[in-house]
């Protein structure tokens, strides 16, 4: 196996190639071995997949706490209810919805923004959490005196995405192949995560990107630079939520059907929670982290299952089971992968930094006792 990775590290083509098979028949085979409903559960990890990047860009990137990443995610999805439902009577195509959704979430990114400009650690994930709780409020309580958002009810019969003649929304064949449609949600959600992948690295490498990592690191040093610390952080804001307000509208048009309780504040943790598990600033990381806690989640619903077979009957509640589980890692991961399971090389040279200095201050006061 070392050798195979080597070799494949020395042939950076044929192992793109290799992944781009593997991800085209990636729903098959999920399909072929667990079951339909576990190709929808791929649906949601490239879903959660672009939220975690779209943070990331925020908090990687900028260093900048947001607890109410998930107000961008509501509010892409209501806007694209409101425009492709019967609700208001309008049925816009997904081409318009999308981006419309977009630019409404990144327009509230920078209304978040402005007032928090000169907020840090807590206090800003204090105002984050509450500006998420108040969209949230908002949308449960919006349906008098004109229904807006239909309140806890939520808005249904959303118009699934059309592209050319081929409804989403559907089982369809294409090229003799019978593909349903959380197969067709995959390919397209998984075309929009590998763009989302692409801007992202790009932001990464660039002029913005490098300002972010400048403001990351020393606010004061970066605006002595001569930086534009608020302007650059606003785009932080927008920029990520524009990403969450995509998702969200992809999102809506998938499930067909959206409720408050879809955007409450243990989805924004558990995205920020994803950056962390896979290594904050590092986009395999992030990824990576977005599909463990999207797979695990649901495989260990089938503790239950488990305990029947072996003790006959369920012991300790899934659900129960599964937030201890999760809880517990967190924990492990803190003391023993401080960084992430894969890091930025930045990260891990200041984590390693701060050990060694860490053990020197430790030497010195032994030597100091001595």
């Amino acid at each position: 196996m070392p050798a195979a990775l080597r070799w494949l590290r020395h042939n950076p083509r044929i192992a793109f190639g290799l992944l781009a098979v593997l991800l085209v028949a990636l729903p098959f085979l999920v399909g072929a071995g667990l079951g339909r409903s576990w190709v929808r559960v791929l649906d949601f990890a490239l879903l959660y997949a672009m939220l975690a990047l779209g943070l990331n860009i925020v908090v990687g990137y900028a260093g900048l706490l947001d607890l109410g990443y998930i107000a961008f995610y509501a509010l892409g999805a209501y806007l694209y209810a409101w425009l492709g439902s019967p609700h208001f009577g309008l049925h816009l195509p997904f081409w318009l919805a999308l981006p419309l959704g977009a630019m409404l979430a990144g327009l509230f990114g920078v209304l978040l923004g402005a007032p928090t400009l000169r907020l840090r650690g807590d206090y800003l994930a204090i105002v984050t959490l509450g500006f998420g709780e108040i969209i949230r409020i908002f949308l449960n309580n919006l349906d008098a005196p004109v229904n807006i958002t239909n309140g806890p009810q939520g808005i249904n019969l959303i118009d699934p995405i059309h592209i050319g003649g081929l409804s989403l929304g559907q089982t369809a064949h294409v090229f003799g192949i019978q593909l349903s449609s959380p197969h067709l949600y995959y390919y397209l959600f998984l075309v929009l995560t590998l763009a989302t992948i692409l801007v992202a690295m790009r932001l990464q490498d660039s002029r913005i990107g490098r300002a972010w990592a400048a403001i990351r690191e020393d606010e004061v040093a970066a605006a002595a630079m001569g930086i534009n610390t608020r302007n650059i952080k606003l785009l932080a804001f927008a920029m990520g939520a524009m990403f969450g307000g995509l998702a969200g509208g992809l999102f809506a048009a998938f499930q067909g059907f959206i409720s408050p309780e879809s955007f409450n504040l243990m989805e924004s943790i558990m995205i920020l929670c994803m950056i962390v598990l896979g290594g904050m600033g590092n986009i395999p990381g992030v990824i990576l982290g977005a599909v463990l806690l999207t797979v695990l989640p649901e495989a260990l619903r089938y503790i239950g299952d488990w305990q029947r077979a072996m003790i006959g009957h369920v012991a300790v509640d899934p659900n129960d089971l599964r937030m201890l589980l999760f809880g517990l890692a967190m924990v492990v991961m803190m003391l023993y992968r401080p960084a992430g399971l894969i890091p930025s090389r930045q990260r891990k040279r200041e984590f390693t930094a701060e050990d060694s200095v860490a053990e020197q201050e430790q030497a010195s006061l032994y030597d100091a006792k001595a």
